[in-house]
């Protein structure tokens, strides 16, 4: 145990997140969310959210992690740069390249070659996860903003958190939607028959996601979503959970789909404030060739 705080009467309902940047003022509140999230932050002796409100009388303890130097290692692959400055590099990941290293994926990903790219990324994620704000699935391609530096990384998770992020996506999807455009609320949580899937669960937490058809066909639908809200999978397990599970996902979709290479999920629109000019920047991508062709042999079969 590296720290210990009993909370006073004055203390009294401050969320721990902003209690703990209190009293370790050269830590981020991120950060702060991390360590609690990790469990390495505790309150008379229990973990908590990053959301709990102290009480007069509380014993917070922590332990501050052990600090890695960064040993991945840059790898020269190929990256198409949309967007980049001082301060930040927006991507356009390809279909098939996992975001950050992770069990299985230990080299080939987005950060190994933003590190050749870059040189330098922000810290505030740990020793894999540099410069990484936000992320898109392996199989799902598009636009992705990377942080420099710890100030650039910081104002935008509070823009992601705040909801002032415009995220668009494109899609096909298996049936017919009759709506031409709805809204999906529904809260989004691991799925408690199958852990390595999310669903919608009563427990979960908020999850919105606004649709608008593009094209109908007899069997499936071009849709584009919006995102309120940022879930793993949240498009995904939205559009199952509606009778439309995405083309080609081998998760949440059929076993009788077309082959996509992976779920039909593009990020097609990216949109935020600049995180040191304050500059409203918005970028688009075309959905990759493997995609288009999708659309394609449906209208064939139409």
């Amino acid at each position: 145990m590296d720290g210990r705080h009993f909370i006073t009467e004055a203390e009294e309902n401050l969320r721990i997140d902003r209690m703990m940047t209190m009293i370790l003022p050269e830590e981020t509140r991120t950060r702060m969310q991390g360590w609690i999230a990790d469990g390495m932050i505790q309150v008379n002796g229990k973990p908590v959210k990053s959301n709990y409100k102290c009480k007069e009388g509380d014993i917070l303890t922590w332990t501050k992690p052990e600090i890695k130097e960064l040993a991945l290692e840059p790898e020269n692959i190929a990256l198409d740069i949309i967007y980049e400055d001082e301060a930040i590099v927006v991507v356009n990941k390809p279909k098939g390249m996992v975001v950050h290293p992770s069990a299985g994926h230990e080299h080939g990903t987005l950060v190994h070659a933003l590190l050749y790219h870059c040189k330098d990324l922000s810290g505030i994620n740990d020793v894999e996860r540099p410069g990484i704000v936000h992320r898109i699935d392996k199989d799902t391609s598009g636009l992705l903003v990377v942080a420099k530096n710890d100030q650039a990384h910081q104002e935008l998770a509070k823009q992601l958190a705040a909801k002032d992020v415009e995220r668009r996506y494109e899609a096909i999807v298996h049936g017919e939607i009759q709506h031409e455009k709805g809204m999906i609320d529904a809260p989004i949580g691991r799925d408690p028959n199958n852990r390595q899937r999310m669903a919608v669960v009563d427990n979960g937490k908020q999850a919105i996601t606004h649709f608008q058809v593009l094209t109908h066909f007899a069997d499936y639908t071009h849709v584009t979503c919006q995102l309120e809200t940022g879930r793993t999978h949240q498009i995904r397990v939205h559009m199952r959970y509606i009778g439309h599970p995405l083309v080609g996902d081998p998760k949440y979709g059929p076993r009788k789909t077309l082959d996509v290479q992976g779920q039909a999920l593009h990020a097609r629109v990216l949109g935020f404030h600049h995180p040191i000019s304050g500059e409203w920047l918005l970028f688009e991508a075309d959905p990759p060739k493997v995609f288009q062709e999708a659309l394609e042999n449906i209208k064939k079969m139409a």
